[in-house]
């Protein structure tokens, strides 16, 4: 992807509604077929505007924003380990989300996030990087594969009441 079309930026807490509005719609857009409506607007509810602020003031969060002429296109957020890792070293940390939208996909923009993630994460002291994709996306399965990321243990991910299974992964950094 062309830097003059396509640039990065890291979020700040004044980011609050951005990062709510684009982890919302990308979301529903990837997943919400899957869920009943009070399922989805339960886990949606959780995503206030409100609440991605609060996320972007502790330091422990970071989040970079890809942009297409200004307009947020794709992020991904990183922090300390909170998944149920099985056995993490010490200092782990987590991928926690890596959205882009649908028509941005397939152009490198997540390579980049990818690599931004795990840049940050060695910057911090970390020696391995986790997170956990949905076992029915086989496409981001793949994805991970090919930035190193290693299946390890299911996990259940809660949407509402709904219980799906992911799979945490672990890459070495």
């Amino acid at each position: 992807m062309s830097d003059d079309l396509v640039s990065y930026r890291d979020a700040t807490p004044a980011d609050g509604a951005v990062l709510g509005g684009i982890a919302r719609a990308t979301f529903i857009d990837t997943f919400g077929p899957l869920y009943a409506l009070p399922d989805l607007a339960s886990f949606l509810a959780q995503g206030s505007d409100a609440a991605y602020a609060a996320e972007l003031a502790d330091p422990d969060i970071q989040v970079r924003f890809a942009l297409c002429g200004g307009a947020p296109i794709g992020f991904c957020k990183i922090s300390s380990l909170k998944l149920p890792a099985p056995d993490p070293a010490s200092g782990a940390m987590e991928l926690r989300q890596l959205y882009v939208y649908k028509p941005w996909q397939g152009l490198g923009i997540a390579d980049v996030l990818t690599g931004w993630a795990r840049e940050q994460a060695r910057a911090r002291g970390a020696s391995e990087l986790w997170l956990s994709v949905f076992t029915q996306n086989p496409r981001a399965r793949r994805f991970y594969a090919r930035h190193g990321f290693a299946e390890v243990a299911p996990y259940h991910f809660m949407v509402g009441t709904q219980a799906d299974e992911d799979i945490m992964c672990r890459a070495t950094l």
